[in-house]
């Protein structure tokens, strides 16, 4: 498959073992960084999302999409975990729950360029799952740059799969890209249950901030790793 995100705001949130350990399967270890693993709210819009050398598929080729993840490795791979994916394209949720066994959920959602920035809003659907919100206004500062490998910016943003489970099987997915442009990001968080709906204790403290302006991206099917 490939796709393309625009527009990404990276919030990061130091949390703790304790709190993620129960929604992971345990041959799946939890990376930290300085002690600490980390816990990220991403909304984005995405285009041009279709198999390749295949036509795009109407309704579900262009649509925001707001993740909650934390960063894992397993066999010595490195990868992402998604406690949640909203989305408001009802095929796309459809196919991954069945294709990827991601935990995607239908929500009504909208972003528009304002004065300020990218102005987002994302309520998930009552059937779709636990109540789930975020409300924001979010801008790129600075100069763009690429994360130097041992940094914290590399961490958060350098991953190359990512992993699943169907509640038997472990799964993991590859996904190539070029490596991140980012800038730092000003951000005004207005709501943001997004967090607390996975089970997870909300941080209290300020997050870290990126933004992207766009990403290149192809996944690979499916492989069974445990």
């Amino acid at each position: 498959m490939v796709q393309r995100w625009h527009d990404l705001l990276f919030a990061h949130w130091r949390c703790a073992i304790s709190d993620l350990r129960p929604f992971i399967p345990a041959p799946i270890e939890i990376e930290t960084f300085d002690g600490s693993p980390w816990v990220s709210v991403i909304p984005f819009y995405m285009t041009g999302v279709r198999m390749r050398a295949a036509p795009p598929v109407p309704t579900a080729n262009s649509f925001l999409e707001l993740n909650v993840r934390t960063y894992v490795t397993l066999d010595g791979r490195p990868g992402i975990w998604f406690f949640s994916l909203d989305c408001e394209s009802t095929l796309a949720v459809i196919g991954a729950r069945v294709g990827v066994s991601l935990p995607y959920f239908r929500a009504a959602m909208r972003m528009r360029k304002g004065e300020q920035g990218f102005e987002y809003d994302s309520q998930r659907w009552s059937i779709a799952g636990a109540p789930a919100a975020f409300s924001a206004t979010y801008r790129g500062v600075g100069a763009a740059f690429t994360p130097a490998p041992g940094s914290l910016d590399h961490f958060l943003a350098e991953r190359y799969c990512l992993y699943s489970t169907d509640g038997k099987r472990i799964w993991r997915e590859d996904i190539f890209h070029p490596r991140w442009s980012l800038q730092g990001a000003e951000a005004q968080i207005d709501t943001n249950s997004m967090i607390a709906a996975a089970g997870i204790r909300a941080p209290q403290h300020e997050p870290l901030l990126h933004y992207s302006e766009f990403q290149d991206v192809r996944f690979w099917w499916p492989v069974r790793v445990r």
